[in-house]
């Protein structure tokens, strides 16, 4: 556990020394984020803040975790190879959504695929070469789940991933809810007796930790799909290997509240042809609409990420 903290704090100083030089040239090279006219009208004034602050994050744990993470433990070529190949498509579908671009964006349908394939692939290194295929269930113990493990991941890391990306959308929101999350698990590795994972994941914090310097209200940059298809598919594979993806819900309430908010507005607009359940969704932009400012929405919702963190490590701690 110790190792594990002093990396997450070398990974906020890393992200942090080099989140100004990053911001200032996003900035100066006018990679500023579009703004959405079909969301909230205060929000136009973030029009051209600079988006891909996700690179602080990825890059960080893909150079962090290399001289410290990975020699010797192959296993952790799973979430940094997830957190790689995500980060990189986010990437390219950013360039998309910046001011003046002509580019043609990553489709949600690509994106669906390339996640459908690399959870099959996840799936598959979970069952066969890492032999992981069982879940512990609180108070139950734990139960071998055989080649079910592939469908689950499938269904984990879609899920998961969607979740934190619609998250995204206020400033410091995604990023902190993510880190409690991320420590929640590296806490719940440490007491498996996975020191690696837990390292992992505590590079992870650091790294979310180093970018919130950005991107705290009023944000300087922006996590874009950079960030988000990163942190939410290494996540789902966090969960997965430590067999703990059953208090994912818990653990990410928040990513289930504004996800489910979604699909909520979504059935009961086509149920009652036409009327809306919450003003705007996701959930964070109805609370804005409702009059709340973004910093209290914001700082709301991190304190329910906590205790939803809290509640997940003590059910964990129950196998």
């Amino acid at each position: 556990m110790f190792r594990a903290l002093i990396l997450g704090v070398l990974a906020f100083c890393f992200s942090t020394a080099i989140g100004r030089p990053v911001v200032s040239y996003l900035r100066d090279h006018n990679v500023g984020k579009r703004i959405k006219e079909e969301g909230p009208s205060s929000h136009a004034v973030k029009e051209g803040t600079p988006t891909m602050g996700g690179l602080l994050i990825f890059g960080t744990v893909v150079v962090l975790t290399v001289p410290f993470n990975l020699i010797d433990r192959l296993s952790i070529l799973l979430p940094y190879g997830m957190i790689g190949a995500t980060g990189a498509v986010g990437f390219v579908d950013d360039l998309a959504t910046v001011v003046g671009s002509s580019r043609q964006g990553v489709t949600w349908r690509f994106k669906l695929v390339m996640l459908l394939a690399l959870s099959i692939i996840a799936g598959w290194v979970l069952w066969g070469p890492l032999g992981i295929h069982h879940v512990r269930i609180p108070w139950a113990g734990r139960h071998d789940v055989g080649l079910l493990i592939i469908p689950i991941a499938i269904a984990v890391i879609i899920g998961t991933t969607s979740a934190v990306a619609i998250t995204d959308g206020l400033d410091g929101l995604a990023g902190g809810t993510s880190a409690f999350a991320f420590a929640a698990y590296g806490i719940i590795a440490a007491f498996q007796g996975q020191p690696f994972i837990g390292a992992f994941c505590f590079t992870v914090v650091g790294a979310v930790l180093g970018f919130l310097w950005y991107n705290a209200y009023p944000a300087r940059v922006f996590m874009g799909d950079t960030g988000a298809l990163a942190l939410g598919s290494s996540l789902a594979v966090v969960t997965l290997m430590t067999e703990q993806w059953l208090v994912l819900p818990v653990v990410g309430i928040v990513f289930v509240l504004e996800a489910a908010s979604d699909l909520l507005q979504i059935a009961y607009f086509k149920l009652t042809r036409g009327r809306r359940l919450f003003r705007m969704t996701p959930l964070h932009h109805h609370f804005e609409l409702l009059g709340w400012p973004e910093t209290r929405v914001v700082a709301r919702l991190w304190l329910i990420g906590i205790a939803g963190a809290m509640a997940g490590v003590a059910l964990a701690l129950k196998v």
